[in-house]
């Protein structure tokens, strides 16, 4: 689940770097069209670990602005703005945007998303451009760093994707959690033309002749990924091998927290099962420092002048949203009204 706060990424960077072959074949399931077959993994811990689950939410509840994806926000003298969450998958249950965020779209002059151009082409010319940060250059490998056991699944992993599993030793540790993040059916999805949310209503805007913007940059998410020490990547790696198998499950858990209004657990969750494979929860300081706060405060100093001008819909990923680092938060500090409106 987040380091799948940037699932899109994740997505997306698998489709430039690797070929995208045809995914093993997996037992079919009964599903709604749009979506992935997955377990809640957080409701079935209500019933198999009462204490985890109680943890979890109980940390959700004490951080500030958890139960909001749409805000509006206000300053006097110039038109309301929207902020809203969103999640970076395909699933149709997510995609369906509710009447309330078309409205907030379809009023505002201008639409500001975390990267306003994440096409194949995109992403394959700033990977291309950012070898030293995505593989090792200095003879180092990634067999040299995990187990002979979790290298194992990193390579199977690997494999589904179409990429030889032997050239799996060359990746940083952040990518290859980016990767294993990204279930088998949702690549499917994307490599059929599925858009993610994000897309989607990067797409709506245009419609509408809205002016669609970025605050942040590819070349620059990559650094923020790259950036977290290398010990607390391999952790976060090992944490992600732990659950290799269930990343579906670890998807229709974050779809459950987001359609419930729920996302603030969503880190507090992945924090949780971490601890379940042994790795402590140091392995997320510089996750959370790196990829939530310092990204908040750098699209925020983007989105101020947008701002200033009112009629602008900002849609980020929700987990940037709450808490005392959090949008809602540094909007208010920064002068604005801002007000729950689902």
């Amino acid at each position: 689940m987040r380091a799948r706060l940037l699932t899109s990424i994740a997505m997306l960077a698998t489709s430039a770097m690797l070929t995208f072959a045809s995914a093993a074949e997996k037992p079919a399931a009964t599903v709604e069209p749009g979506q992935c077959a997955g377990t809640d993994m957080l409701a079935e811990a209500a019933t198999q670990n009462p204490t985890l689950h109680q943890r979890v939410m109980s940390q959700a509840a004490n951080i500030k602005n958890a139960d909001g994806l749409l805000w509006k926000v206000e300053k006097e003298g110039r038109p309301a703005s929207y902020l809203f969450g969103t999640v970076h998958l395909t699933d149709k249950r997510v995609n369906d945007l509710s009447p309330e965020v078309m409205k907030a779209i379809k009023s505002s002059k201008q639409v500001a998303l975390e990267v306003s151009d994440l096409s194949e082409t995109a992403i394959a010319s700033v990977i291309a451009q950012s070898a030293p940060l995505v593989m090792y250059t200095d003879g180092r490998r990634l067999d040299g760093l995990i187990s002979p056991e979790e290298y194992e699944t990193v390579k199977s992993v690997m494999g589904r994707t179409g990429l030889p599993g032997d050239l799996a030793a060359m990746f940083k540790p952040w990518i290859v959690t980016m990767i294993l993040s990204v279930s088998d059916c949702e690549r499917e999805k994307v490599q059929k033309g599925e858009r993610v949310l994000d897309m989607k209503i990067a797409e709506i805007g245009k419609k509408a002749g809205l002016d669609v913007v970025g605050l942040e940059t590819i070349p620059a998410q990559i650094e923020s990924l790259a950036s977290v020490p290398e010990q607390q990547q391999i952790d976060m790696l090992r944490a992600s091998l732990k659950f290799a198998d269930r990343t579906d499950d670890m998807m229709e858990t974050l779809v459950q927290l987001y359609l419930k209004r729920k996302i603030a657990a969503a880190l507090p969750f992945q924090i949780a099962m971490a601890r379940e494979a042994g790795i402590g929860d140091e392995a997320f300081a510089g996750f959370q420092q790196k990829l939530i706060v310092e990204r908040n405060q750098k699209m925020h100093a983007v989105a101020e002048p947008l701002l200033e001008k009112g009629g602008l819909f900002v849609a980020i990923g929700a987990l940037h949203l709450p808490g005392d680092d959090g949008f809602v938060e540094i909007l208010r500090r920064n002068g604005y009204t801002v007000t729950k409106v689902e």
